[in-house]
């Protein structure tokens, strides 16, 4: 690890990197061992990690530098997109017809407006939009906004699909939809709010949480960095409440139509599109790979039988001959 000794940070290379990957590498060793199974998902999320890091450290760098408000609003959309990408297809074990514009509209009205109005006026930052505040900011609302989704989505919808006679039930005694889903709306909001209740509840005395470790790292005064940090707590439960609030409305609106029926089969149990899409790619090459392989195999076979029957005949056409 290099430092300059005028410089009051330190700088990382690949080197510093491979060796924090051993920790990865002995948590794959102690999978193995321990039979958990986890050990290729581990490696595969860490490679991840590496490739996604330094693509975005790529791109930022490049909208850092051009300091244009429309580069900014472009990079804020693409996360929100991608966030709706990573809920729809890699999170979310059930899904519901037109998840991915009601998760998207759900991340969309809950973190532009939470970011900018958390940044302008509770960061003091003017104009908001500055790059190295604001994409940092909604980065991370966007990471603890898809995991406020996929719990109260998740709920919404294993309930209607395992448990509709609870629902159906209050239909048929006159209540609508709303009414009969009220419950099931409220456990959900619950459950997704939880972490982010538990996690405010032990910052600071337990957890020194991300956001003030890098502020203090980069130089700020400890205690700017616990205010900084009490401002992205408040922003990131704010988002989280809001995004599962439009969601699981949504979700529920969905299934549960305006006849006041559940309509079950709106809900897609099986594994996403893409990952069918993989499969089945994936089946064909292996299948032409033994095709080939097969009739590799076959012509040796065919080529051996052909010469083993020649040196079959050669001694008896030499007797003829001789």
């Amino acid at each position: 690890m290099d430092s300059g000794p005028d410089s009051s940070t330190t700088h990382l290379n690949w080197g510093n990197v491979g060796l924090a990957f051993s920790f990865i590498l002995l948590d794959g060793v102690l999978s193995t061992t321990f039979g958990l199974g986890v050990g290729s998902s581990l490696i595969t999320a860490a490679v991840r990690c590496v490739v996604q890091l330094s693509v975005v450290a790529l791109i930022l760098q490049k909208v850092f530098e051009t300091n244009n408000p429309w580069a900014v609003a472009g990079m804020a959309c693409l996360l929100n997109l991608m966030g709706t990408a990573e809920t729809v297809v890699n999170k979310s074990k059930k899904r519901y017809d037109y998840m991915f514009p009601s998760v998207l509209l759900g991340m969309l009205g809950s973190t532009i407006p939470v970011s900018i109005i958390g940044i302008r006026f509770a960061m003091d930052v003017d104009p908001f939009w500055k790059p190295e505040q604001y994409i940092p900011v909604v980065g991370m609302l966007c990471g603890s906004t898809i995991s406020g989704i996929v719990v109260s989505v998740t709920y919404v919808l294993k309930e209607l699909y395992d448990n509709r006679d609870k629902v159906e039930m209050y239909l048929a005694f006159g209540a609508s939809r709303f009414e009969a889903c009220k419950p099931i709306a409220r456990d959900a909001l619950r459950l997704a709010l939880t972490p982010n209740i538990n996690q405010m509840s032990v910052i600071g005395i337990i957890a020194i949480p991300g956001m003030m470790t890098g502020a203090i790292l980069g130089g700020s005064s400890v205690e700017q960095a616990a205010r900084l940090q009490m401002v992205i707590m408040f922003m990131i439960s704010s988002c989280t409440a809001l995004s599962s609030i439009v969601t699981t409305i949504l979700a529920l609106g969905v299934v549960v139509d305006n006849e006041h029926r559940v309509r079950t089969d709106r809900i897609d149990t099986r594994e996403h599109a893409v990952y069918r899409a993989r499969n089945w790619v994936i089946d064909k090459i292996v299948g032409g790979i033994k095709d080939v392989g097969s009739g590799i195999v076959n012509g040796i076979r065919r080529l051996a039988s052909k010469r083993d029957g020649e040196e079959a005949e050669a001694p008896e056409r030499d007797r003829l001959l001789g």
